[in-house]
């Protein structure tokens, strides 16, 4: 192979997070329409509309994050059984509430009663909200830290409660994921309609999309007093994989040192927020498409956001410091991350392009 383990690491990580970013950009507006469907006033017609448009889609978007959860996998296996030790729970809801919405897509429209209609739309409903808030609520613990400590013998334990997991700052990364999304998807639904429609989706964006600004500054400003992590022993990015032969120390602040050493970072969240607020102005002045457009780069570099300020840890743990794992020590092999790297270097284009041209060919 061509690049180093080093570089292998962090290529698999860049392309981990690109494969985040597909099934945000993608399953986002799904999620996004499905937690306003109560709230457009819309009429049965106009409903099964919407639910037409977003069925041809919903199977295929799973697919973005199947292959992310792969990647993970694959690249990072330590991670991976942390993560799901740590969050089997709410993961397990997120999943099933994943996978329920296809079918309440699909069958909806087979269905005549309208007792079942109302039924299936609060399936939907709840399908979107559940994932988007568990969601971020997994963010906001590996942001705070997870209570899991890693044995001699790689054997990981869940020291923490379900309970637990709902922090104040993680439920606020919770509802600013779903805040996001929402505004993803009130935008998305002004591109497909029209008159009164249009109309309620142009307010909804605009309502979530100020809650969404406002919960971001929050998270923000928490983060600058939230306890960190940071190595305190020498990285060995070319090492073989072992999360027990570093040193880590905690502080207030610490998610801020990526920043502090590249100044240029700070460009992440500052251009979330900004194409958080074009979006806004866009949709005010009925350009549509572009605020579309503007959202998904909000989207993005939120994301971005996120990864670069944990940089480099992927879970770190606030109950055995040194058992938090990194891209660094928690990788898959030289040979199996060169694997993943020419597999889905062939995978991610191929999904990109037939997502893009599914959702081009939707009327």
């Amino acid at each position: 192979m061509w690049l180093d383990y080093e570089m292998l690491r962090l290529v698999c990580w860049g392309v981990l997070g690109l494969f985040v970013i597909g099934f945000a950009l993608s399953s986002g507006i799904e999620i996004g329409v499905s937690i306003l469907l109560p709230f457009l006033n819309a009429s049965e017609p106009q409903r099964a509309g919407l639910v037409a448009r977003l069925a041809p889609t919903s199977t295929g978007n799973q697919v973005w994050l199947l292959v992310s959860v792969g990647v993970l996998f694959a690249g990072w296996p330590t991670v991976y059984a942390a993560s799901f030790a740590s969050f089997q729970s709410l993961l397990l809801l997120t999943l099933l509430s994943l996978f329920v919405r296809p079918f309440g897509l699909y069958f909806r429209a087979s269905i005549g009663p309208e007792t079942w209609l109302e039924k299936w739309d609060k399936a939907l409903f709840i399908s979107g909200l559940l994932p988007a808030a568990l969601l971020g609520v997994m963010v906001g613990n590996l942001l705070k830290g997870v209570p899991f400590h890693l044995a001699s013998d790689m054997h990981i334990a869940f020291l923490g409660s379900f309970s637990g997991l709902f922090s104040p700052f993680a439920s606020l990364v919770g509802a600013t994921c779903v805040a996001l999304l929402t505004t993803h998807g009130a935008i998305y639904l002004q591109t497909h309609t029209q008159d009164d429609l249009y109309q309620r989706s142009k307010a909804l964006a605009m309502s979530t999309g100020i809650g969404f600004l406002v919960l971001f500054a929050l998270a923000g400003g928490w983060i600058t007093h939230l306890e960190g992590y940071h190595v305190s022993t020498d990285i060995l990015p070319n090492g073989v994989s072992n999360p027990l032969t570093k040193f880590v120390k905690r502080g207030d602040g610490l998610w801020l040192d990526n920043y502090e050493h590249e100044p240029a970072l700070w460009a992440l969240p500052a251009l979330a927020f900004v194409c958080g607020i074009a979006a806004l102005v866009l949709s005010r002045l009925d350009k549509a498409y572009w605020a579309l457009l503007a959202s998904a780069v909000m989207v993005v570099m939120v994301i971005l956001t996120m990864g670069v300020s944990m940089f480099p840890f992927l879970a770190p743990s606030n109950i055995s410091l040194n058992s938090s794992l990194t891209i660094w020590d928690a990788s898959a092999s030289e040979n199996t991350l060169s694997s993943l790297l020419c597999l889905t270097g062939l995978l991610l284009p191929v999904m990109a392009i037939a997502t893009r041209g599914l959702y081009k060919m939707l009327p």
